[in-house]
């Protein structure tokens, strides 16, 4: 049988996440932990589902400051149902669909431009011949949705 809560070195251990970390989650409001009378951390179960929600969150480039948001609009006083989830899910799912779109382009689209040899939007030939795309903007005019495409 489980116990309650866990320990910061087993929530860490069950987790995959270095103590520090922890700790900074905490300090950032990402995950919330009780105090024992000798002013030790515990953390409810239910933080593993958080910290495992914060760890793919990152995987994928999402900031602390957006997760912050994110788990903000989870219910607080009690532990998030599946529906709870699915709502922050949802609220996600374009953000994350754009997401999957850059990273689908960048894997088709960037050994060209590194097999071509330049290495250099500024002067590559094939891509931008003549730095056209300085027109449209700073940054990586080929890979982020262009005014008018969204």
């Amino acid at each position: 049988m489980h116990e309650a809560t866990l320990t910061i070195g087993q929530l860490a251990d069950r987790s995959g996440v270095a103590p520090s970390a922890l700790r900074y989650y905490e300090r950032l409001g990402l995950i919330h932990a009780a105090r024992t009378g000798g002013n030790q951390r515990r953390y409810a179960r239910t933080e593993l589902r958080r910290v495992a929600f914060i760890r793919i969150s990152q995987q994928v480039g999402v900031s602390l400051e957006e997760i912050r948001a994110a788990l903000d609009s989870l219910p607080s006083g009690r532990t998030p149902t599946p529906d709870d989830w699915a709502a922050l899910s949802r609220a996600w799912r374009d953000r994350l669909d754009e997401r999957i779109r850059l990273l689908g382009k960048l894997r088709d689209d960037l050994d060209g431009c590194i097999g071509c040899g330049c290495l250099s939007l500024q002067r590559c030939t094939l891509y931008n011949p003549g730095d056209s795309l300085a027109a449209e903007g700073a940054g990586p005019r080929l890979m982020l949705p262009r005014p008018g495409q969204g």
